[in-house]
């Protein structure tokens, strides 16, 4: 089993950065692939970034390239999302997934992952 828990969410005005942490608990994490996803009110949960098992291979929404960066800590155990220059779309619960994945370096479906955390809310004010 594993286990997943995000912080580092909050209110921010646009413009504005936030860190997310995702600490992972249950197993090693140079064996996990991690994803940051989230779900604005009213749509559907959507792929963010993820980062491969390595550390090597990143992949990043096309609405957050430029602005997030994904990085992992492997003696902490935990991946970051660093998000800067934020916006008011950016609002939204996120959440961090993981799992051993298989034949791709990152996955950008939900449907990939069997493990989440609970989810850190975000919200930009404008």
């Amino acid at each position: 089993q594993v286990q997943l828990v995000e912080s580092g969410g909050g209110l921010v005005q646009a413009g504005g950065s936030l860190r997310l942490s995702c600490a992972a608990s249950g197993r090693t994490a140079s064996t996990l692939t991690v994803g940051w996803f989230r779900r604005a009110p009213g749509k559907e949960r959507e792929f963010v970034a993820g980062v491969s098992r390595s550390g090597r291979d990143t992949y990043y929404a096309d609405s957050v390239k430029g602005r997030f960066t994904i990085s992992r800590d492997y003696a902490k155990n935990t991946v970051y999302l660093q998000m800067n220059t934020l916006k008011s779309e950016d609002t939204a619960v996120y959440y961090c997934a993981a799992d051993t994945l298989l034949g791709v370096a990152v996955g950008k479906t939900g449907g990939e992952y069997g493990y989440w955390g609970q989810g850190t809310q975000v919200t930009v004010s404008s």
